[in-house]
């Protein structure tokens, strides 16, 4: 199904179908589907590559996507990986033409390669600007491989076969939480691409037992390290000096505040990977009932207290969020009292105001927090609707705030 990850292009062009850093199982299959699918129907020599947007050491951490991939029987050996593609010097040779999915903007370390960009397949809100250059397919549904599925079936219907389908199904179920309307994930356009995949094969699994082997396979953490459980489910939100890391953690929080040496493992972490911030989202289930709660980690006082007040003063939605004990000084935790699955992400905004060195009021700002990433739990499947989004400029002056304030209470 996979076009041959060939890393070399003989010195000609190449079309790269990129999707976001989690990748997590929706970017995953709508990378590779799409890249499929545009081989067989571009009619141009230039070779068509799915390119992975992850480093090939952290892909075993996607046990799900794993777990997808051999049910389909994908071998890995025919996937390509991040470091192994120069797209940069591409770009530089003019040689690059780049399509989006499951992502809309690149981040801030790919802008350079943002003027290859033809087309975009996206279901998160639309933040790139216009170009009469870029095609852009951006709607709110529970999973971006239904819009693929959606193409494929209006375009070339006969590229799909058994393995590509199995692998388009079983990400829209398990984006869709098994297509459960209570979960608030699935949409129309999921079921119809659903059951349109599922009246063309009649050999796929059942619904249901497929949904509950890749949840398995999701929550499967046993043998992680530290550092492993945090990258198994994180995006990364960047704006100038900051990088918050939002990580989804497949425990319940109080044992994972139990872990061994827990502190100083998140502290090496974030020192390693250069982030200021660490918010870690605990799921686990009782009775079949989704349990979330949260965990802020920072060095800086300030900055926990300051993500705490926001976190805690939501409205839209309300996260009905209860402080509960943390053995660790600086760990901030809470139980989230009010469950609702994660649905598209919207500019939620909140009122934050910040006092100045003088005791007086600064102006209020409209706060805009930061994204929980939608199809991995970061992005998918069980999240609450919402950690409210922020913009990374909103952010960032927010810190630059904070620090400016640091540095007057410290000066004599």
């Amino acid at each position: 199904m996979c076009p041959q990850a060939n890393s070399g292009d003989g010195g000609q062009g190449v079309h790269v179908v990129l999707g976001n850093e989690a990748c997590d199982m929706d970017s995953m299959v709508s990378v590779m589907a799409y890249a499929y699918f545009l081989s067989k129907t571009l009619g141009s020599s230039r070779p068509v590559l799915p390119l992975l947007n992850v480093p090939r050491s952290e892909f075993p951490l996607r046990t799900d996507n794993v777990f997808l991939l051999r049910q389909a029987g994908v071998p890995q050996e025919l996937l390509l990986f991040r470091e192994q593609l120069d797209l940069l010097q591409l770009q530089r040779d003019g040689r690059l033409t780049l399509t989006l999915v499951d992502l809309n903007v690149l981040p801030s370390s790919d802008r350079d390669l943002e003027g290859a960009v033809v087309e975009v397949i996206d279901h998160r809100l639309l933040e790139r600007e216009p170009s009469a250059s870029c095609l852009v397919t951006v709607e709110m549904v529970g999973s971006c491989t239904t819009l693929v599925t959606e193409r494929i079936l209006q375009k070339a219907p006969e590229v799909l076969d058994p393995q590509l389908a199995l692998l388009l199904y079983g990400t829209i179920v398990m984006d869709c939480v098994n297509m459960a309307p209570e979960a608030g994930k699935v949409t129309p356009k999921d079921s119809q691409y659903a059951a349109q995949l599922e009246a063309r094969f009649p050999g796929l699994p059942p619904r249901g037992a497929l949904f509950q082997s890749l949840q398995n396979a999701r929550f499967d953490v046993s043998g992680l390290s530290t550092e492993q459980m945090l990258l198994k489910d994180m995006k990364v939100l960047t704006g100038g000096e900051l990088q918050l890391a939002v990580s989804v953690i497949y425990l319940t929080l109080e044992v994972f505040l139990e872990r061994d040496k827990l502190e100083d493992d998140m502290s090496a972490f974030c020192v390693k990977h250069g982030y200021n911030m660490l918010l870690a989202m605990t799921i686990s289930f009782t009775d079949k009932q989704p349990f979330r709660q949260l965990a802020i980690f920072s060095h800086s006082a300030l900055c926990r207290e300051e993500m705490s007040q926001a976190l805690e003063k939501s409205r839209n939605p309300a996260l009905s969020l209860c402080p509960i004990s943390s053995p660790h000084s600086h760990i901030k935790a809470y139980l989230q009292g009010k469950y609702q699955f994660w649905a598209p992400p919207t500019y939620s905004a909140t009122q934050s105001r910040c006092s100045n060195s003088t005791g007086e009021e600064e102006e209020e700002e409209d706060t805009q927090f930061p994204p929980t990433p939608m199809n991995s739990l970061v992005e998918g499947c069980p999240l609450d609707n919402g950690l409210p989004r922020i913009s990374a400029q909103a952010l960032e002056e927010k810190f630059s705030k904070m620090s400016a304030r640091q540095e007057r209470a410290q000066s004599p």
